[in-house]
């Protein structure tokens, strides 16, 4: 058996410009990093996705038809290509800058100078584990969480689909609560409470592997003042009744992952909530709503 130790997968796709999003949006959920290129002299795109385990050819497959059906397209054809074994946290970290989200620095091991002044520093581990303030779902929350900070006290929250745990160390920095984290990603919950304990919120933060809602801890912390999802447009319409089951009145909702043109089904589903702020970044929002 090959020694996969330091070995990565990429899922390489070409598609149109003005069906990027559709297939990045359909791809985030294989728990890996993506990477767009420039448009060519036809107009499209390279798109890769890197993951640290092979994923399954039927799940990409199924995910890619999804994205083309909403796109009006043909599912483009792919390759997935096992990587040469290397350091790849290393690597990562060299193509990993520092970001800046209204107060959140957020940064990793590699980075020497410090935060600056006045900044709620954020350290993540460079990985491929999706949330590392780079793409505008993540930076959008962290957007929307500064923005409240000074609206409302929050005492207990909930970070659904948590990735790195950027947006529970977030919450936890932001309010000093207790914050619930959950991800159905083995690795990713792994990493999750790595960036917990580097962080010092060991004590305030709960990281824990499941799925959507359903778990003991989710109930045990509920009702919530402020729930985070930063997953995609159709999981959040499919548990829109669970998360207003599991926040309080007069709680808050950050929902993210859901390109502009999703915006209005995503907040038709949580009805009778209201839509309060929204954070447009590129082809993606950041919906607030209580």
């Amino acid at each position: 058996m090959a020694d996969d130790r330091g070995a990565a997968w990429r899922v390489q796709l070409k598609v149109g410009t003005d069906a990027v999003s559709q297939f990045e949006a359909a791809l985030s959920g294989l728990a890996g990093a993506i990477a767009s290129g420039v448009p060519d002299a036809e107009g499209m795109v390279v798109v890769e996705v890197y993951c640290m385990a092979e994923p399954a050819r039927e799940e990409v497959t199924a995910r890619l038809a999804v994205a083309a059906l909403a796109a009006g397209l043909e599912a483009p054809a792919f390759e997935i290509e096992r990587l040469p074994d290397l350091d790849w946290v290393a690597e990562g970290r060299k193509a990993l800058p520092p970001v800046e989200a209204g107060p959140f620095y957020v940064f990793g091991a590699h980075v020497t100078a410090p935060p600056p002044p006045g900044a709620i520093p954020l350290r993540l581990e460079a990985s491929l584990a999706f949330g590392t303030g780079q793409h505008e779902t993540t930076r959008g929350c962290l957007l929307a969480l500064a923005a409240l900070r000074d609206r409302r006290g929050v005492a207990r929250a909930l970070d659904l689909g948590c990735g790195t745990g950027i947006l529970a160390l977030a919450a936890a920095k932001l309010w000093g609560c207790p914050v619930v984290a959950l991800d159905n990603d083995a690795a990713a919950v792994r990493l999750a409470r790595e960036n917990v304990a580097v962080n010092g919120v060991a004590e305030l933060v709960e990281v824990h592997e499941g799925e959507g809602y359903a778990g003991p801890a989710v109930d045990a912390g509920a009702p919530y003042d402020l729930i985070v999802a930063n997953i995609l447009a159709g999981p959040l319409i499919a548990m829109a009744g669970d998360l207003k089951r599991h926040l309080a009145p007069g709680g808050t909702a950050v929902l993210s992952g859901l390109l502009s043109d999703q915006a209005e089904a995503v907040l038709n589903a949580h009805r009778p909530l209201r839509l309060t702020r929204d954070y447009p970044l590129g082809d993606w929002t950041t919906l607030v709503i209580g």
